[in-house]
């Protein structure tokens, strides 16, 4: 579910919310237990809405620190592949003027 969804469930809590007292033919304790279990409704959601986002972040940082270590681990690889070019390079360079 999107994050731009949230504000609507909102207004919708609202005006069921609204709507309910206004139109239920309940006693004020009915309505109040009725308010009460719509905010503990809404709660949850909330909850159950964080702990989704928390956990989302979390595989996104792990999969973000994979790519790195990966990434990390190709440039030390070409690093030390340009190092080893450079020394044969130079041992050749070396050998051919030891041979003039």
């Amino acid at each position: 579910m999107p994050d731009n969804k949230l504000p609507f469930f909102f207004l919708g809590l609202g005006v069921g919310v609204a709507a309910g007292l206004l139109l239920a033919p309940q006693s004020g304790e009915e309505t109040r237990q009725l308010i009460k279990s719509r905010a503990d409704e809404g709660k949850d959601y909330l909850k159950r809405r964080t702990d989704d986002l928390k956990d989302s972040a979390t595989e996104a940082l792990q999969r973000g620190k994979t790519v790195v270590s990966k990434q990390k681990e190709q440039v030390s690889a070409a690093v030390e592949a340009g190092k080893q070019a450079y020394r044969e390079a130079m041992r050749s360079a070396g050998a051919g003027a030891e041979e003039v």
